[in-house]
């Protein structure tokens, strides 16, 4: 009996253990298998976020093509003789231009014919001239003669006169003083529509360095602005494609600027080809507060365009000893 009373408490005992240490198995059965599963999901996971990696690279690659065209923008003006007239006049001392570029190798052929030659076909614009072209147009528009200059807000004497701005004082490549070619050379005589449509285009067309409009440019690139409107109504060319032509200019002048708006357009659903040039162009989007407040949306925080308003050397904007930044 007593034989038969140990017997079942060791199997009672026995059942006890076998509770637990199943338990235990079962554990270590799930946890292998989670590491198993987790093993091979690691691959999976890295794979989807290489995958998204390179959806995001072909993204902004697309958006980049669109904006800035790898190949060039034509844009609907003949350059012509300007460049030699420019020099002729001394609007540009040709010396001081070619020095600029020479010291780095960079006065290409190209550059010299748009300084010395005739071109007759349409300008390119493209990522490597764009700085070399934004100084030809800053001479032009300073130096040829325009109501705009004359009696616009650049001769407002609460800023001191134009001499004190950034347009004017940072020109350094002319001969002589920069104001002794202000407003002075006729290159071409606008009709009076003409120059209606250059004085209203030009009040709508804002630059992300400044709050100013080209109406006011009291720095390079409103005063290259300015210069491309006249060459552009000289030439017949409409309201409509003037401000197309632009916006797209200004592109190739403040890429990261335009790059930014484009992706905001876009997560609007809004593809830039099919974007209204005028409002891209406007207050709201191109000025340097307009701006700030679309790279606030896209990045999260407020950014500077980063272009300076000095002569370009090809290089970077290297901005000169200048009285005035962008701004008054």
């Amino acid at each position: 009996m007593e034989n038969e009373t140990h017997e079942e408490l060791k199997e009672m005992e026995g059942n006890k253990l076998a509770v637990p240490i199943s338990i235990v198995i079962a554990g270590m059965i799930i946890a292998a298998a989670m590491v198993y599963n987790n093993a091979n999901r690691m691959p999976q996971t890295q794979t989807l976020k290489d995958s998204e990696a390179q959806e995001n690279v072909r993204a902004a690659a697309a958006l980049e093509e669109a904006v800035l065209p790898s190949d060039g923008s034509i844009l609907p003006v003949t350059w012509g003789n300007l460049g030699a007239r420019l020099t002729s006049v001394g609007a540009i001392d040709a010396d001081k231009f070619k020095a600029l570029y020479d010291q780095r190798g960079a006065f290409t052929n190209e550059y010299k014919n748009l300084l010395f030659g005739n071109n007759d076909g349409k300008l390119k614009i493209t990522k490597e001239n764009a700085g070399y072209l934004l100084n030809l147009f800053w001479a032009l528009g300073l130096a040829s003669k325009n109501p705009i200059l004359e009696s616009g807000e650049m001769t407002n004497r609460a800023y001191g006169g134009p001499e004190n701005f950034a347009s004017t004082g940072g020109w350094t490549v002319a001969a002589g003083n920069p104001m002794d070619h202000y407003s002075r050379h006729l290159f071409f005589s606008l009709t009076e529509e003409q120059q209606i449509v250059v004085d209203k285009v030009s009040r709508g067309i804002y630059r992300p360095c400044c709050g100013n409009s080209t109406h006011f440019p009291d720095c390079n690139h409103g005063m290259a602005m300015l210069g491309l409107l006249e060459l552009m109504a000289s030439q017949g060319v409409g309201e409509e494609e003037m401000y197309q032509t632009a916006l797209t200019v200004n592109s190739y002048w403040f890429p990261d600027t335009y790059l930014t708006i484009a992706q905001f357009m876009k997560d609007k659903g809004v593809l830039w080809k099919d974007v209204h040039p005028q409002e891209m162009l406007g207050i709201d989007y191109s000025s340097a507060s307009g701006y700030a407040w679309v790279s606030s949306q896209v990045h999260g925080q407020e950014q500077q365009s980063g272009s300076g308003c000095g002569v370009d050397t090809g290089q970077s904007i290297a901005a000169p000893k200048q009285q005035s930044g962008c701004g008054v």
